[in-house]
């Protein structure tokens, strides 16, 4: 097991965090490789839960505003954003419109490493991708019908035909429009976790 596999354990037992936090830590580490899809979608499945999508949302702004040596907390953190937009509860897309500029300020993210090489630039890169994203209403509309129906035939060869449903229809709840309306701004947004409105 690498070191920072037992450091990332031993961080997750003293400081408590939950089953979801856990997993986003996982997903966002500063390990050389990128999240596995079935971790984010493991992730993305957690969404759909109040508590652990205000845990899971929580614990991406805390890495995104991580800088330096841990650029890939943030890299890492934008493409887990990517995925959950597409795939997660739709409460996601509508809190990363409600604070799209904790993403818009990455498009200036810098990090150079010790050898010369620019590993700001992913980072760049990615969070222009998602605002773009984030703005295209049908775009993104798309891209999560498209995402759904992937999952949806996954589910199927993973069950072996045996229909497994997911979002509107299933018995997943549909919050997105009665959850701005009944929470107000989410919790864990950038405003709440800096304490500002």
């Amino acid at each position: 097991m690498p070191s920072s596999t037992i450091r990332r354990q031993m961080k997750n037992m003293v400081n408590n965090y939950s089953d979801a936090e856990k997993k986003v830590r996982e997903s966002t580490s500063n390990d050389p490789w990128g999240p596995s899809s079935s971790l984010m979608s493991e992730v993305a499945d957690l969404t759909y839960n109040v508590v652990a999508f205000s845990e899971i949302m929580s614990m991406i702004w805390r890495r995104l505003n991580d800088h330096g040596k841990n650029w890939r907390h943030v890299y890492k953190a934008l493409t887990l954003l990517d995925y959950l937009v597409k795939t997660g509860s739709e409460r996601v897309a509508l809190q990363c419109k409600e604070n799209i500029f904790a993403i818009q300020t990455l498009k200036d993210f810098q990090y150079v490493d010790r050898d010369g090489k620019d590993q700001g630039v992913n980072v760049r890169e990615k969070s222009k991708q998602l605002v773009v994203l984030l703005k295209d209403e049908e775009r993104l509309k798309g891209e999560r019908s498209q995402a759904l129906k992937t999952k949806e035939r996954m589910a199927q060869v993973s069950t072996g035909g045996t229909q497994v449903g997911f979002g509107r229809g299933s018995s997943q709840p549909n919050l997105s429009t009665s959850y701005s309306e009944e929470y107000g701004r989410s919790e864990g947004s950038p405003a709440s976790y800096h304490g500002c409105e």
